[in-house]
């Protein structure tokens, strides 16, 4: 499950605060019209966001292969890789 992206999109739009001003009320004065503008970076997290709804979270075809193997009994495990994760989530102080 990807919450981590979701996550950070959402922070994006939803901590934002909004700045009102107000007018001194004079009369006669001629109304300003609202205005409404978009960064490139809020452009392009939105896009990120569209595609990222496209994509399922889990990979069907790869999980069904490994079921598969490990159902057969061919799965098998390098040591050597899987120590090298370890190190590597350990570097990163994911574990």
């Amino acid at each position: 499950m990807r919450i981590g992206a979701y996550n950070q999109i959402s922070s994006v739009y939803g901590t934002q605060s909004v700045k009102k001003s107000y007018s001194s009320g004079t009369t006669g004065a001629a109304s300003a019209k609202d205005q409404i503008s978009f960064s490139s970076v809020g452009k392009d997290l939105q896009t990120a966001k569209a595609a990222l709804s496209n994509v399922p979270d889990i990979r069907e075809d790869r999980v069904k292969r490994l079921r598969e193997s490990i159902a057969n009994g061919t799965y098998q495990v390098s040591a050597e890789s899987f120590a090298d994760k370890i190190i590597a989530a350990y570097d990163a102080r994911t574990i």
